[in-house]
């Protein structure tokens, strides 16, 4: 009975690992394409800029850092959809071309939703601090426009 478990163990773990090494062969998530850097917003200041170079640039710019995982299906896929999508709803190397959701970049920033957690749990260097973050609203709310709710 033993054996006869163990055998369908391995041969389990040797279709799970067939089916991995072959979606690898999915060329989507391996494009990684950095376009040139067309135009960037009038920062408000060098630290706005810093800020969100470390905070937002990996997924809503062209200079994306693509991390050794973003190589690896089914992982790749979904680092670069969350690129595409960034880059197509806010784009700070193509600034003023296109549609762009800037207005809406300090809201998000202030209600938590960016960046997003779960790109944080791979990237810690964009984890701001209170300070960090009230620097990157206020900067942002200088350079893109939007309002900077106090909180009570």
């Amino acid at each position: 009975m033993k054996s006869k478990v163990s055998r369908y163990l391995l041969r389990g773990l040797a279709v799970v690992f067939v089916g991995f090494v072959l979606i690898q062969l999915v060329p989507y998530g391996r494009a990684h394409e950095n376009p040139s850097v067309v135009q960037e917003p009038n920062w408000d200041s060098p630290e706005t800029r810093a800020l969100v170079e470390r905070a937002c640039f990996d997924c809503h710019s062209n200079e994306t850092e693509w991390p050794w995982y973003s190589n690896i299906a089914p992982v790749s896929w979904l680092v670069q959809h969350d690129v595409e999508e960034g880059r197509s709803k806010l784009n700070f190397s193509t600034w003023g071309q296109g549609r762009n959701e800037a207005d809406e970049a300090v809201e998000v920033v202030q209600e938590g939703e960016m960046p997003m957690p779960v790109f944080l749990i791979m990237h810690p260097e964009a984890r701001l601090s209170a300070a960090e973050k009230d620097a990157l609203i206020r900067g942002l709310a200088a350079t893109v426009g939007g309002d900077v709710h106090e909180d009570d």
